[in-house]
């Protein structure tokens, strides 16, 4: 029977997760509300050549991806990111990464929850205000946080089965509707402007963002060093060919795609009628829910690997004895989610994801290259998968980062400097805090509330 318990004789989580249940992870959190609405977005700014910008912005996301798999590689712990930065750049950098994380969750978990309520209002527009938004917000929460208290494997089942539902819709869209495209129509025609080409690419790229969350839930998966690096892969892959397909059948079947609100669903009734257009409706219900699901998991976990790594005292790291769950992280995680979600702050926090995703492919990509060093030999363990081609695919995912983060927009860059900001007080105040709890006044002995 496996250890329950830690080097230091603390609870440890428990190790459920194999690599299907990660890749459903990844899926989950890449594929959310964006997929139903974007292809009117890309349509607008490239017309004919929307499906192989999204394939290629596919093949772009995987040189990231390939890069988070190498470094993920060498660890075994919760963390993701945050691990690799502190590892290669010290507790400063990987703080700043593993807080952008954490924080970003909880903003776009307020924000998906919002965004589930408004799709419940279509059909029930009284929840989607006063008491009855709150009541449906707060009840949405607590299940959520409730199931992820039970158990990382009541959570995955969760996880697996949102992820199931939200991808057959998609699929049977797919399926009947290649029957039905005009073919004609996707012919590419006259290069877009370098403008639109950029507005796409930006677009794109954040909406195949969520797979770094991947590697966050590495200390409760079996076989962390060889099974996140599978779903990171096997996650882009099943993005890139869904995203790609579903963008060739809306523009090749909706005339005029660009000027929809709810582009698929409006494809999906012109060749299956009413009954298609609610099947991707409600796909999108589903599709949101599983997202609100991945930020509550991955969320608490980012939280709880600050405190396993004493960056956060321990209390925020307490793993409940029977359910070996992160207890605390997952309550902390849930209330400031619950207090964004109805506050509605969440609005203004949510722009600064574009900057924060990005630290945390820089961190990831940065980190790949430097512990490579033979100075980490011993340090670190050595990768159990390598990306080929040497330098090659790291430089090109920090040039393509780089690259994103110039297109960001003004107030993007302002509200990612300022949760960075954010970030540096509350290291401080975490340095302060360890160097004056580590001992016990009284005794002179380490305080393991830290």
């Amino acid at each position: 029977m496996p250890s329950t318990t830690d080097a230091r004789g603390t609870v440890s989580l428990r190790r459920e997760l194999g690599p299907w249940d990660l890749t459903a992870i990844g899926v989950n959190q890449v594929i959310g509300g964006a997929v139903f609405s974007l292809p009117a977005a890309i349509a607008v700014h490239t017309g004919g050549w929307s499906p192989w910008m999204v394939g290629a912005i596919g093949i772009v996301s995987m040189l990231i991806a390939l890069t988070f798999a190498e470094v993920a590689s060498r660890f075994d712990a919760t963390g993701g990111a945050y691990l690799y930065t502190k590892a290669a750049f010290g507790r400063f950098a990987g703080f700043e990464v593993g807080w952008m994380l954490w924080f970003t969750r909880v903003a776009s978990w307020a924000a998906v929850i919002n965004v589930l309520v408004s799709s419940l209002g279509f059909y029930w527009p009284h929840m989607t205000t006063g008491l009855p938004r709150a009541l449906v917000i707060t009840t949405i929460i607590v299940i959520l946080a409730a199931i992820n208290i039970r158990g990382i494997r009541q959570s995955s089942v969760v996880v697996n089965v949102l992820t199931i539902g939200k991808l057959l819709p998609l699929v049977v869209f797919i399926v009947a509707g290649v029957w039905f495209v005009n073919w004609p129509r996707l012919q590419p025609g006259p290069l877009p402007s370098a403008a639109g080409l950029s507005a796409t690419g930006l677009l794109l790229i954040y909406a195949f963002g969520g797979y770094e969350i991947v590697p966050v839930p590495g200390g409760e998966a079996r076989n962390p060093r060889r099974d996140i690096p599978f779903a990171l892969v096997t996650t882009i892959v099943i993005v890139t060919v869904v995203m790609t397909l579903a963008q060739v059948v809306a523009f090749g079947t909706l005339p005029d795609l660009g000027a929809s609100k709810t582009p698929l669903a409006d494809s999906a009734a012109v060749f299956l009628g009413a009954a298609g257009a609610a099947m991707i409706t409600i796909g999108a219900v589903i599709s949101v829910t599983g997202a609100s699901m991945g930020g509550a998991l991955s969320g608490s976990r980012n939280l709880f690997a600050l405190a396993e790594q004493r960056d956060l005292p321990a209390f925020f790291g307490y793993v409940h004895p029977r359910l070996r769950t992160p207890v605390v992280a997952i309550l902390i995680t849930s209330s400031v989610t619950l207090t964004l979600a109805l506050s509605g702050t969440f609005q203004s926090m949510a722009t600064t994801s574009a900057v924060s995703r990005l630290v945390v492919y820089l961190g990831a990509c940065l980190s790949t290259l430097r512990l490579r060093s033979r100075r980490f030999d011993g340090v670190v363990n050595a990768p159990a998968f390598v990306v080929p081609l040497g330098p090659l695919v790291p430089v090109a995912a920090i040039i393509i980062a780089l690259a994103v983060l110039a297109g960001a927009s003004s107030i993007q860059l302002r509200n990612g400097a300022l949760a960075l900001a954010a970030g540096a007080v509350l290291y401080a105040i975490a340095v302060r805090g360890r160097e004056q709890g580590l001992r016990d006044p009284g005794t002179g002995r380490i305080n393991q509330d830290w």
